[in-house]
Parts: structure tokens; sequence; C-alpha cells
């Protein structure tokens, strides 16, 4: 099984590229690869750029990562209620590929995570009611609310017990739907 975890950050110290990473981790027998947005860095999508160069071939190389996986994790920060810019322009030029939807009906667990109690859950409603129309299979949601006080950034995992034990189970539930699609 192949597994993509995308942070939908460019920050260097990403609560959400942290979250992501540990989720990857708690897959058995698969490969992981976290997803780091700045190689995908982009002009800002125009209409105009896009009729006068085209697709950028960053947005090519981003969907066919998505492409090679069999399970999406992405977390996303939440800015101002939505998306960072970054993934906002990343997600804009990948729509505009032809014939394909952004995320290709792979099975998502669609996750964010900040320093407040909400956790980006202005994000995650955002997110779930976008994906779908752009082939979003989102199975499961997740969100840890206080990120400095239930991520301990030293073993680089969930340090509160209930949050852990949910973000497990989700894993799993995700983790046997792609196992019965393989077979």
């Amino acid at each position: 099984m192949k597994v993509l975890a995308i942070a939908g950050s460019n920050s260097d110290a990403s609560m959400n590229r942290q979250l992501v990473a540990y989720a990857s981790s708690l897959f058995e027998n698969a490969e992981a690869e976290v997803v780091d947005l700045n190689p995908f860095e982009m002009p800002i999508y125009k209409h105009e750029r896009e009729l006068a160069g085209g697709i950028p071939q960053e947005a090519h190389d981003f969907a066919s990562k998505i492409d090679g996986a069999n399970v999406l994790l992405v977390s996303l920060p939440e800015h101002n209620g939505t998306y960072s810019t970054a993934f906002k322009n990343v997600f804009d030029w990948v729509s505009r590929i032809k014939d394909r939807t952004v995320w290709n009906e792979v099975p998502m667990l669609l996750m964010s995570t900040a320093p407040g109690a909400r956790g980006g859950a202005g994000v995650l409603e955002a997110a779930s009611k976008r994906f779908p129309f752009h082939g979003g299979n989102i199975v499961e949601t997740f969100s840890l609310p206080f990120f400095n006080d239930n991520f301990d950034k030293a073993v680089q995992k969930i340090s509160n017990e209930e949050k852990d034990s949910e973000l497990k189970d989700k894993i799993k539930k995700i983790a046997a739907i792609e196992t019965i699609l393989e077979k």
C-alpha cells in the first residue's frame, strides 16, 4: 500500500506536516511519502497565465503523486477559516489539468491541527464540502486541537491518549477499506 501524506502548508515548522507524518507512520506494511509543498510552488493561478503558458509541470508532478497513491492523508492548516494560500494555489493548478479530478477518488483521511481549541475546524468544514466536487473520497476526518499541548514534538507523536486512539482507529478503518479495494 502506498500512502501519500500531504501537509497543506509551506511552513518549515508546520504543525500539520508533523501531524500528517505521524499519521503516515501508523500504517502497517505501507510505503509512506510525506509531501512538502515547497517544491510545488508555482505562480499564482490566473486564467490568462494558463492560456499563455499552460499548466506548470509542478501541477502535473503533484497530480502524479496523487495518482500513485492508494491512500491520501491530507492535513490542512487553517488560515482565516480556510486553506493556506500555498495549498490553494497547488489545488487550483491541479484542478485545471484536463480530464482529471484533483483527488482522483483516492480514499482520504482529511485532518487538521492548530494551536487553539477548534483544531482547524473551519478548514476541515471548507475542505469537506469542496473536495468531493474534485474527486475527494473522504473516508474520515480528524482534528487535533491545542497542538502544542497534545503533540509531543520530541518524539513526534500525539501525547493525548484519547486523541491518539481516535486517530489510530481512523487509520485502521481507512487501511481496511484500502485492503478490501486491493482484493
